[in-house]
């Protein structure tokens, strides 16, 4: 579905990520792990265009996405959550997640998306009326990943879902994100948490100053000596 090869990026003169390759397979849940800054962000960030390559390719469903603006990419069925939930404060719960429908394919069906993300995230259907800024941030978790989700996307992309949240909101999060890669959506998630990442997904990469330097399956990387010293605490 998602193959990134050789991809290079970089803020100005300051390089960000490295010749990094990698794959997502169709509903398939992929984790990128590593420190801050470790350049995982801006792996999402250059794949839903906001970051231009300076070099390599990133191809979805097998066309070349790497020069598209950010809409393009979004139209082909890209949903990026960004780190930090970033809702639109002063908007009520529903009119957040109606926002995240706004490319014509989604907005055709909005309805009964929204109705979709409602059973999910009942805790959204309670508070519908309610100004996101006045919620939680568990509560603002959920809401920045059901708009994503209003976009009806092949691929969901999400960076550090479970930032600032206390241990019981984090299980629920993670909770629902496993609810929505059963229904069939690939994932590619950024997490720091990494024993929680890699019981969600099957595959991960490790990326260290900006390179992928492991590979591996889930069971592999916490097997792996190097990954249970440096993320683990072992």
């Amino acid at each position: 579905m998602l193959a990134l090869s050789g991809v290079s990026a970089a803020y100005g003169s300051v390089p960000a990520v490295s010749d990094v390759s990698m794959v997502v397979g169709e509903g398939e849940a992929v984790g990128l792990l590593g420190a801050n800054g470790a350049g995982k962000s801006t792996t999402l960030r250059a794949i839903s265009g906001l970051v231009r390559p300076t070099s390599g390719t990133i191809t979805f469903l097998g066309r070349n996405i790497a020069s598209l603006p950010p809409y393009k990419v979004t139209e082909l069925g890209i949903a990026h959550v960004p780190e930090g939930r970033q809702v639109f404060p002063e908007m009520t719960v529903k009119e957040n997640l109606e926002i995240g429908a706004y490319i014509p394919s989604a907005k055709a069906e909005r309805s009964r998306t929204l109705d979709l993300v409602f059973n999910i995230f009942p805790v959204l259907a309670e508070r519908r009326k309610q100004l996101a800024g006045t919620m939680s941030g568990g509560e603002q978790q959920m809401l920045a990943v059901g708009r994503g989700l209003m976009l009806k996307p092949r691929l969901l992309m999400l960076d550090e879902p479970s930032l600032g949240l206390a241990p019981v909101v984090t299980d629920a999060t993670f909770q629902k994100i496993q609810e929505i890669h059963a229904m069939g959506t690939a994932i590619l998630l950024v997490e720091q948490n990494v024993s929680r990442a890699l019981a969600l997904v099957q595959r991960a990469y490790v990326l260290e100053s900006g390179k992928a330097i492991l590979h591996g399956t889930s069971a592999e990387l916490a097997n792996n000596k190097q990954v249970q010293a440096a993320y683990l605490g072992l």
